[in-house]
């Protein structure tokens, strides 16, 4: 099957090129267009906050993330007739927005600040930043500064843009310079940019489309085309080389390129859907900014395993002749070092468990945060004008909880016991410690025009993903609501950016750990079928589980204490955003299977010929150590194109990644894998026969000691109990 598909893809070249050529030309539309269609929005179905937020569309016409905050700088901001003149421009500015309504101005020392509330989503909203600003503009008059949620993904999508363009420009030509270094100088380097070109703009093209009907994050694009150099240089290297391999054993070039896709080809087919099970654990996570992080993570896999099998061919047919001179590297480090992890793979066993144990300890500190808009970077108007307020009423003001009261009648929110809960509750909330101000009425903006609902505005001191906030959003809640004794059958919720950023943190890590079980089970039945064992998989998903919680521990120690952070260039926090750690496992446990493929895979191939235990991992050593590393390389290269960047939260998700396949390509994959399958012996590949039935493959039977495990044999099993 195999050998048919790739000989028809090998004689409709042409037809294969064109088709990837214009994939590519589309994906280049789409990834220009991608960002009119994607903001970072944080509602989560089925939430306190997100029945707000429709409450609050629905009876008072405007959303929290929808609605823009304009600051304007004044000499006397009690002035009467400056504040009249403000509140005219605001009318104006409102004039310009699909449903725009201008609120009352509100003062404070030199400034003067109001909103311009509106009912359409973030993506909607911000496309109409430039709008509002040039219609606050007027000549002789105090300046303006527009603000709130709009305005600051506004401003955020062209840095997340350049942050993408510098990685690119860091991690491209260095990550030439070692497929230089590994392949030679010839066409063979120009395979994995050729492919991930073609596999990125498959991947943004369909993400594109998803747009249309699903929120997508700002960050999906960053993602899908870091992962996607990522994976097609792991992807492509891995392929090369082999290919390289069959076309030193003779015959011709087709012949050798299908050889390599049985074989290596092969290999990268089952790490691909390794990688796609982790990401696409993330779809069923119920929260749409991850889950379509999790989108645009799981096409890039997918979409290299269509481009490994139609594209990569032709790329191999055509470039993969490697020059002359070249590919002639020496292995004997290779096969010391696998001769000495052979004599003594006791010390490298107890080696590879203490760093990681040592690393992975650290992750029991580990905070998380939803966010903040204090952390957006830049010094964009946006951010000028949230600093203003800051500074002169704190980070709350911006982005205030909103407490919503629907009593069920028309007029209840204006007089009867309603309203007095209602008053009750201002009572309560006033005096709490982290409250700044307390807003409510009789009126619009503060009751709807059937007078049926209420809210009430808490503007809190601190900033919506601060420990303290998250600690007021749950009093109120938990403890001041109830206090306020409002009539059974009234409906009360808390919504707003504090609210919305707990029930985010409290969601998703709710279903981060079905999603580690589900990744678990699906990732150890394939690598079951792959390796043709029990005893590996299982080792490999334990393994996998420490080596993930030791990249938790190393991003621990740097964010949140500060361990290297400036080195690295790194900003401290006081947590790490809460969406990190479940999109850094599901990402990090795909690669890590990854490379326990490419490891495993040529020691299973080798005893299956014949050798011995510590042939078999000597082999395999050899024959993968040297692309591993240099594909792990590459790898550590390419995500610390987030690194560089400026934003926050990538940065955080970037330097897990390079973390987390420094520490699986060394410690784990080099020292700790072909230990423990040498210290095994054949138990490594025990698979009982009625397992073997279940998952449709055959065992391999475990074959009768001779030699000495010094010749690179099996010695002679303590019982004879496992099946044979």
């Amino acid at each position: 099957m195999h050998e048919r598909w790739t000989r028809a893809v090998l004689r409709h070249q042409t037809l294969v090129v064109t088709v990837w050529l214009v994939v590519l030309a589309v994906g280049i539309v789409a990834s220009a267009r991608l960002p009119d269609l994607s903001s970072n929005t944080f509602s989560v179905p089925g939430t306190d906050s997100e029945r707000a937020r429709i409450m609050l569309e629905q009876s008072f016409d405007e959303r929290p993330d929808g609605t823009f905050t304009t600051v304007f700088e004044v000499a006397r901001s009690s002035d009467k007739a400056t504040q009249r003149a403000i509140e005219r421009r605001l009318e104006q500015a409102a004039g310009v927005v699909p449903g725009g309504q201008a609120r009352p101005v509100r003062t404070t020392r030199g400034l003067v600040y109001g909103d311009i509330a509106t009912a359409l989503e973030l993506q909607e909203a911000k496309r109409y930043t430039d709008d509002v600003r040039r219609a606050l503009r007027r000549p002789g008059g105090p300046s303006a500064v527009v603000t709130g949620a709009p305005a600051l993904q506004y401003d955020l999508d062209p840095i997340v843009s350049a942050d993408l363009r510098r990685a690119e420009l860091i991690a491209l030509p260095i990550a030439l310079a070692l497929l230089v270094a590994l392949l030679g100088l010839s066409a063979a380097v120009l395979i994995p940019f050729l492919f991930a070109a073609g596999t990125i703009a498959g991947s943004l093209t369909v993400v594109y489309a998803l747009a249309h009907v699903t929120s997508m994050a700002t960050y999906v694009t960053n993602l899908v085309v870091l992962i996607g150099l990522a994976l097609a240089i792991d992807y492509s290297l891995l392929v090369v080389h082999r290919y390289r391999s069959e076309l030193a054993r003779g015959g011709s070039r087709d012949d050798a390129v299908v050889r390599t896709m049985e074989t290596a080809g092969r290999a990268v087919a089952f790490s691909g859907l390794a990688v796609a099970i982790g990401l696409g654990a993330l779809l069923f996570v119920p929260v749409p900014f991850i889950r379509s992080l999790g989108f645009g993570g799981l096409l890039v896999p997918l979409v290299s395993l269509v481009g490994v099998t139609t594209l990569q061919p032709v790329l191999l047919a055509r470039l993969g002749r490697p020059a002359e001179g070249s590919g002639r590297t020496s292995t004997r480090g290779w096969e010391r070092f696998a001769r000495t992890l052979t004599r003594r793979p006791w010390a490298f066993l107890t080696t590879g468990f203490v760093v990681l144990i040592v690393a992975a300890a650290a992750a029991t500190t580990l905070e998380v945060t939803p966010g903040s808009i204090a952390s957006i970077p830049g010094r964009s108007e946006s951010v000028r004008g949230f600093e203003l307020l800051r500074e002169q009423l704190g980070p709350g003001v911006v982005a205030p909880t909103q407490i919503l009261v629907d009593t069920g009648s028309p007029g209840g929110a204006r007089s009867g016991p309603d309203r007095a809960a209602i008053v009750r509750l201002v009572d309560i909330l006033a005096p709490d410690p982290e409250v700044r101000a307390v807003a409510y009425g009789k009126r619009e903006p503060y009751v709807d025009a059937s007078g049926r609902h209420a809210r009430v505005v808490v503007v809190g001191l601190h900033d919506y993903g601060s420990p303290e906030t998250q600690s007021l959003v749950k009093r109120i809640r938990e403890d001041l609501v109830p206090r306020a004794r409002f009539r059974d059958g009234t409906v009360v919720v808390a919504g707003g950016p504090p609210p919305q950023g707990v029930d985010f943190v409290s969601r998703s890590q709710g279903a981060f750990p079905w999603l580690v079980v589900a990744v678990l089970l699906f990732t150890f039945v394939m690598l079951m079928r792959a390796f043709r064992s029990l005893v590996l998989p299982l080792q490999a998903v334990l393994l996998n589980l420490l080596s993930v919680a030791a990249a938790y521990g190393l991003l621990t120690l740097i964010v949140e204490h500060g361990v290297g952070a400036g080195l690295l260039g790194i900003e401290q926090s006081g947590a790490v955003e809460a969406w990190v750690p479940i999109v850094l496992f599901a990402l990090l446990f795909g690669l890590s299977m990854d490379y326990e493929v490419f490891i495993v895979m040529p020691m299973r191939e080798a005893w299956d010929g014949g050798a011995g235990r510590a042939d078999a991992v000597e082999q395999g050593l050899v024959r993968t150590g040297r692309i591993v590393t240099a594909a792990a390389a590459i790898m550590v290269v390419v995500f610390s194109g987030f690194v560089v960047g400026r934003v926050p939260g990538l940065q955080q998700f970037g330097l897990g990644l390079a973390l987390g396949v420094l520490i699986d390509a060394t410690v784990v994959r080099l020292m700790l894998v072909p230990s423990l399958v040498y210290v095994g012996g054949r138990r490594s590949w025990w698979l009982p026969l009625s397992i073997a039935r279940l998952v449709r493959v055959s065992p391999s039977p475990l074959r009768p000691a001779s030699g000495s495990v010094g010749e690179g044999h099996d010695a002679p099993p303590p019982e004879t109990s496992l099946p044979t």
